[in-house]
């Protein structure tokens, strides 16, 4: 007979409070290369006279090499914890993504700046920071995600502001050196001292007593691959952040061809990433309560309203406001929902493996998504043909979501 976990949320809370708000620094780090490259776009192809595509195509490949390399990440994570990986890593990325500053105008040389990036961002993905939060929240495992993903946010919040203002002030070489180490200086004491999962055991009279990861439930990762469920959570990551990442990447980039300021850009995707903790907040207090599955097809929507005023908008002033609202309220939401249905379908025995499985669907979709919107504009001028392509995209990672059926309950 399987053993549900009494455990309230109140108690989970009292307990492990704190976790999630570490974890969500943490996570902010992984993201660095994502949310904060957009303010650099333009004054880095103009100075060197590269296309949006040749820009873009470095980052696509280490987003790629993440993504292959996703599911031993996370077999590692179940085998050794997340402590030590996060905390490495966090070090690691902050100071690999100052030597973008180094670039010399050759694509080679970008090329291997960003093949160190790609190697040192694999111990801070997703899965390390996502795994030590479930394996100390049950009842409220969604608003616990949904505070360790609003990482994403607040980097996306932070960024584009910061690094602007740095760009104006020093120059795009020296904002990266100072991009990474502000946030190196912000997010590693607070991670060094709250982040600690179960599988990190505990240390003095550190309240954060391990759970045994003997007793851990859940599908093998072999069962897991073979469920049609997981094939259709695949599809509803690749697809649905091939168009969110992008739109997000190339936001700046489109509101210039609006003939928007840089510096309106920049606040107006800051107002992304405020909105983002805003829709990941409410979307985890929604899965825990309602479907999951529902709940994130109709988050999975949203941004097609997004994607008709980028078509349709440009000469409606509240446009880019709005559209920077919608895309918030969506960017991230779909690892909230992503990563919740992995433990409620498979259990946390494999969590790792089978979310670095899904999480390398991510990724693929972060990686190719703005590397095909730079080429259709290099080729077009414009980005209309991706907008239609991301709205039909979007609607079959809605349906996918959509046809999910209950999860069993599985002892955890």
């Amino acid at each position: 007979m399987i053993q549900k976990d009494s455990t309230s949320a109140g108690s989970e809370w009292r307990k492990y409070g704190v976790l999630p708000f570490a974890a969500m620094f943490g996570y902010s780090v992984s993201v660095i290369h994502i949310y904060g490259i957009n303010p650099y776009i333009i004054p880095v192809t103009t100075e060197f006279g590269w296309s949006r595509g040749e820009f873009t195509g470095a980052f696509t490949f280490a987003i790629l090499i993440q993504a292959l390399l996703a599911v031993p990440v996370g077999m590692l994570v179940d085998r050794f914890g997340s402590r030590k990986l996060g905390l490495a890593g966090i070090i690691m990325v902050c100071l690999a993504f100052t030597t973008l500053g180094t670039s010399t105008g050759d694509l080679s040389n970008w090329y291997l700046l960003w093949g160190l990036i790609t190697l040192v961002a694999l111990p801070v993905q997703a899965t390390v920071w996502t795994s030590a939060v479930a394996s100390r929240f049950t009842a409220s495992r969604g608003l616990a995600f949904a505070i360790t993903l609003c990482g994403a946010s607040i980097a996306q919040f932070a960024f584009p502001p910061l690094a602007t203002k740095l760009i104006a002030t020093y120059g795009w070489k020296t904002a990266f050196l100072w991009h990474g180490l502000i946030w190196l200086a912000i997010v590693l004491p607070f991670v060094f001292f709250f982040f600690r999962g179960a599988r990190d055991g505990s240390t003095g009279g550190d309240a954060m007593s391990g759970i045994p990861t003997s007793v851990l439930g859940g599908m093998s990762f072999a069962d897991g691959l073979r469920s049609s469920v997981y094939v259709r959570l695949l599809l509803a990551s690749l697809f649905f952040t091939f168009t969110i990442v992008a739109l997000n990447y190339q936001f700046m980039p489109i509101l210039s061809g609006w003939n928007i300021e840089t510096s309106d850009a920049a606040w107006l995707a800051s107002l992304i990433g405020l909105a983002s903790i805003v829709g990941r907040l409410v979307t985890g207090y929604l899965i825990d309560r309602f479907s999951a599955s529902l709940v994130g097809a109709l988050v999975f929507l949203l941004p097609v309203v997004a994607v008709l005023l980028l078509l349709f908008g440009q000469h409606y002033a509240p446009a880019p406001a709005l559209i920077a609202i919608l895309l918030g309220l969506t960017l991230g939401a779909e690892v909230d929902v992503i990563v919740y249905l992995t433990t409620r379908f498979f259990g946390l025995k494999n969590f790792g493996a089978l979310y670095g499985g899904l999480l390398g669907a991510l990724s693929i979709g972060t990686a190719i998504g703005p590397l095909v919107a730079s080429m259709i504009f290099d080729k077009t001028g414009g980005y209309a043909p991706f907008f239609w392509l991301a709205i039909g995209l979007l609607l079959i990672s809605s349906f996918s979501l959509l046809t999910l059926p209950k999860p069993q309950e599985i002892e955890e």
